[in-house]
């Protein structure tokens, strides 16, 4: 009777602490532990460069010129002879350039929001740093493919599809880089 007890422990004792295959269907010896699930983290390295430049420049010209002159000879007398000149002349120059350069470069823990019918995944991450009370914050948002996880569960920014990094700074030095209040004035005025 005591065994029929301890082997019914046992058993009651092992359906309380048994593993759910379910759960670890995701997990493999043989494979690294990869983003494909709601609320698992990747990370994303930023990595942006952007250059962008033009130039341009236009010449025009025109001109025109009318002249009229006459003298008559009647025979002793001499009329008095008339020359009659008009001109216009027309120039314009222009030129103009542009030039932008940029250099981003970060990483980002993002969290998987949602996983899409064809298995790409949608992310979402942002950081906030502040130092000295200037606040910075970087964010993030695309879809990845699950191909394009590397083995260290990160993804470059290259391969985020209709990515939007974002990064907004707050304090005294972005206080002091805007106009103030009046400038914007009268630049709303003129």
């Amino acid at each position: 009777m005591k065994s029929i007890l301890v082997i019914g422990f046992l058993i009651a004792a092992s359906n309380l602490f048994a593993q759910d295959m379910r759960q670890n269907a995701f997990s493999s010896l043989f494979s690294d532990q990869k983003a494909s699930r709601v609320g698992d983290a990747v990370t994303i390295v930023v990595l942006e460069s952007s250059q962008a430049s033009n130039n341009a420049q236009t010449t025009a010209g025109r001109s025109s010129s009318l002249s009229l002159s006459g003298k008559a000879d009647l025979g002793k007398v001499n009329p008095p002879s008339a020359d009659v000149s008009l001109g216009t002349s027309n120039d314009f120059n222009g030129s103009g350039a542009t030039k932008t350069e940029g250099m981003v470069s970060t990483k980002i823990s993002a969290i998987v929001d949602s996983v899409l019918p064809n298995g790409n995944l949608h992310i979402e991450g942002s950081r906030k740093i502040t130092i000295n009370g200037e606040e910075q914050t970087v964010s993030i948002k695309g879809i990845v493919r699950t191909s394009d996880i590397a083995t260290d569960n990160s993804v470059l920014s290259y391969n985020v599809s209709e990515a939007e990094i974002v990064f907004k700074g707050n304090g005294m030095i972005n206080s002091s880089q805007s106009p103030g209040w009046l400038t914007k004035f009268f630049h709303w005025i003129f």
